[in-house]
């Protein structure tokens, strides 16, 4: 097999609460539409916590986006995942699938241990996708793909910030790309997604998730300076390649017009 030049694999997922699914457990003989079981559900939660997002169990993902990243951590290509149709099975195949067909690159989330690995487990378990590959459970267990301190396997870059859960991580992803001058969140947080996708703004869900995606690979940069596997030089020098690379992708891809747009450049101390 040839070698395919991508050694990461950097990725976003976008998921919403299946409403069906809600009604069914959640209120059973309340003859609830599925939106209303949502509402109700979220309404329930906010009364009791600081958020209503709807625990992931009850998600099925419906935009990822993954990043597509060299040895020498250059940015290739950035894709979104069944486009333009976003089924949420076509969703789930294709990543695992696509993680296979690389030849199984290392992962790279911001929490994607927490959230997003774990809906695309359970995914493939609701819609009978095999993956042992990923399990690989004849392994020894320190060497098998879903161990927390595997990472070769998973990157997961809240998890190298805070030392594995040992500190909280205030600000998340949003924190760490705008320390280092890019634009975090914009217009889209990850609380508006339901709503967007129930007002049937698909479109604006998969801008966000590019958004998140290249946040994430800017932040994932900052930190191979961090373990001194890239000199800032370097990385500075992979940001500006990147910009360019943007730039000439907006056409193409507009969000990344409103990206650049709020796009800040790092503020050098040491110079």
């Amino acid at each position: 097999m040839t070698d395919t030049g991508v050694r990461y694999l950097a990725f976003d997922i976008e998921s919403i609460a299946d409403g069906a699914l809600v009604a069914r457990l959640r209120y059973p003989g309340e003859k609830l539409s599925p939106q209303a079981a949502v509402r109700k559900y979220r309404d329930e939660l906010l009364a009791k916590h600081d958020s209503d997002f709807v625990p992931y169990t009850f998600h099925v993902p419906i935009s990822v986006a993954v990043g597509k990243i060299a040895a020498d951590y250059k940015l290739i290509d950035i894709v979104l995942l069944d486009d333009p149709q976003f089924r949420p099975h076509v969703i789930t195949e294709n990543f695992w699938r696509g993680w296979e067909k690389y030849r199984r690159p290392t992962l790279v989330s911001f929490n994607g241990r927490g959230f997003d690995i774990p809906l695309l487990e359970l995914a493939a378990y609701r819609y009978g996708i095999s993956v042992p590959a990923w399990f690989n459970l004849s392994a020894k267990s320190f060497e098998q793909y879903r161990n927390r301190f595997n990472l070769d396997a998973h990157i997961d870059l809240h998890e190298l910030l805070t030392n594995f859960g040992t500190t909280r991580f205030t600000g998340g992803l949003n924190l760490a790309a705008n320390l280092i001058g890019k634009p975090g969140k914009m217009d889209v947080q990850g609380n508006m997604v339901q709503d967007l996708h129930e007002a049937g703004k698909l479109a604006e869900i998969n801008d966000y998730c590019r958004c998140d995606l290249l946040d994430t690979y800017f932040v994932f940069l900052r930190t191979r300076v961090l373990l001194g596997e890239l000199s800032l030089d370097q990385e500075q020098g992979l940001v500006a390649e990147t910009k360019t690379w943007l730039s000439r992708k907006v056409a193409e891809v507009p969000a990344y017009k409103e990206y650049l747009a709020r796009w800040g450049d790092w503020p050098n101390p040491w110079k």
